[in-house]
């Protein structure tokens, strides 16, 4: 697509929608943060010609406080439709997800603890480490256009700063522990044992904790698997380097045994880069053990926690989207069959 439909959304917004809501409801446009951003390929600027086989079409999202919304944010997007054009620049405003409006409204507190599990800017490291980061990328993502009382792009702007670094290193290490501990080493001992269930699966979790690690090195946010690899090409140090391992190592043509050489060369492009970083200190090259295969990674997981306060280092990464998928269950179980099965493209075979 040569269009996103973010700009096109925001013309919308600036032309049509925002006039209805200046005149009709004043108030509640002062305190309410508009724009695209949340959930969708579209957000994150990766619509293409795929993306409008569903929920698809003129979007404005919208947070409001939770007391403005349960008062009065039903009534609005009612409110405007009645004032709204079929279509905008090509594009039907009565499709899509958002009630035949274009225009989405939530509380803004409902909105944050359905995505990061709290409904405020986190405030402990706890907090940090229970919002999931495929999730952190929709609060960050996309664009807000018009937020008066700045409650929103607050919360933004102290995501888009980034982890504190006690809590990105703990993260690190997690990450480390589950490459080295639950992937080249698993993978290792399923290759002994023939057992080729097993090794595809650590495998393929080896390879995206890898991934991971990357943008946790270089400081990025990374979003849910599905756009992982694009987002992976614009890492400015780690995707030179990895990139060739990665490729090679996901192909079928690829043997067990050279996918687990290629999980070791990974090690030690990421080890390299945690001295490299300061993160941890300069050590001895360190040998492959013949049934344990290469735990270099673990090596960096117990220095780095040796390094954390003491009441950080017992706090697990929250590390999917868990809240998402609570909040999800409850808009699935509001739709009837029929309309669910029309958004997942469900229809009776011929």
């Amino acid at each position: 697509m040569t269009t996103s439909i973010i700009d096109v959304s925001r013309q919308f917004f600036e032309e049509i929608l925002l006039p209805i809501l200046r005149r009709d409801f004043p108030m509640e446009t002062a305190q309410t943060a508009f724009g695209v951003f949340g959930y969708g390929s579209e957000v994150m600027g990766m619509d293409d010609e795929y993306s409008s086989d569903h929920h698809w079409g003129i979007r404005v999202n919208a947070v409001m406080p939770d007391a403005l919304y349960q008062a009065s944010g039903h009534r609005i997007a009612q409110a405007v439709i009645p004032h709204l054009p079929e279509s905008y620049r090509g594009y039907d405003v009565r499709a899509g997800f958002l009630g035949g409006s274009g225009l989405s409204i939530t509380g803004l507190e409902s909105y944050l603890k359905a995505t990061i599990g709290i409904d405020h800017t986190p405030a402990s490291y706890v907090d940090w480490l229970g919002a999931p980061e495929e999730d952190i990328i929709h609060i960050v993502n996309g664009e807000v256009w018009l937020d008066e009382s700045g409650r929103f792009s607050a919360i933004r702007a102290a995501f888009q700063a980034y982890y504190p670094e006690p809590v990105r290193l703990r993260r690190i290490a997690h990450w480390c522990r589950y490459f080295s501990g639950m992937g080249s080493y698993a993978l290792k001992r399923a290759i002994l044992r023939n057992n080729e269930y097993y090794a595809t699966i650590t495998f393929s979790r080896s390879v995206r904790w890898a991934v991971q690690l990357c943008f946790m090195l270089e400081k990025q946010y990374y979003p849910y698997d599905k756009w992982t690899y694009a987002f992976f090409r614009r890492l400015p140090r780690l995707y030179a380097p990895m990139a060739p391992l990665v490729d090679e190592a996901v192909r079928l043509s690829t043997s067990w045994e050279r996918k687990l050489e290629l999980l070791n060369h990974m090690a030690d492009v990421i080890d390299h880069f945690l001295v490299e970083d300061g993160v941890i200190q300069p050590h001895p090259k360190f040998a492959e053990h013949p049934s344990s295969g290469y735990r270099l990674l673990e090596h960096a997981y117990a220095e780095i926690l040796h390094q954390l306060p003491a009441d950080l280092r017992a706090i697990v990464p929250v590390w999917e989207q868990v809240h998402w998928e609570s909040n999800h269950s409850q808009y699935v179980a509001g739709l009837d069959m029929a309309t669910w099965d029309g958004l997942l493209n469900l229809r009776p075979a011929v």
